[in-house]
């Protein structure tokens, strides 16, 4: 999202695509009227320094460097692309991962050493906080209803007390229609 970050990236990483495969490799040229290509994008647009490509279907890696801003095949370290100004490295490395034991683009160390992903107690702790989030706002949510049922129970306490004090005052009128008469005197008068 370069527009609102104001800054091209230091690196692209393409995960090859049979069908792209020829623009992801720079060996298509924009037609006229047409949009440039990826490749173009990257090398002449963006200038971004570092791109790699890797086929996870033939496993193979590739590393270019923008140089005099033209793209160049890059000397890679032990297999790897050392990137000095994050001081970190991108490489393939065989292991088991998720269940599966295959060969990764992993990000290293300049030195070499695997950086490991999220681990399982980062996860739990954005489990949790995500989990306590949840918690707060279904507590928001059941004090609101009961808000909503005490004003509902307080309205048909107040319809119930209307009803008696209405009533009330209906026997109150009885009485006093039945003592005026009484008295003698006609109380519809």
């Amino acid at each position: 999202m370069i527009w609102q970050e104001k800054v091209s990236p230091l690196i692209v990483v393409e995960l090859l695509s049979p069908g792209t495969e020829d623009e992801d490799l720079g060996q298509t040229t924009s037609q006229p009227g047409k949009p440039p290509t990826k490749w173009e994008v990257y090398e002449r647009i963006l200038q971004v320094p570092y791109y790699v490509i890797y086929s996870r279907y033939t496993q193979e890696l590739q590393v270019f460097r923008l140089v005099r801003n033209r793209y160049r095949m890059a000397t890679l370290t032990e297999g790897r692309l050392v990137i000095p100004e994050i001081e970190l490295s991108l490489g393939l490395w065989q292991g088991d991962y998720l269940g599966r034991n295959q060969l990764w683009l992993r990000w290293m160390t300049v030195n070499g050493e695997l950086i490991p992903p999220a681990t399982d107690e980062a996860t739990e702790i954005a489990i949790e906080q995500e989990k306590a989030i949840v918690k707060q706002r279904v507590e928001v949510a059941e004090q609101r209803a009961e808000v909503a049922e005490q004003r509902a129970e307080a309205t048909e306490q107040e319809k119930v007390a209307a009803e008696q004090r209405a009533k009330a005052a209906e026997q109150e009128l009885e009485k006093l229609k039945a003592l005026l008469q009484e008295r003698g005197i006609d109380p519809d008068i």
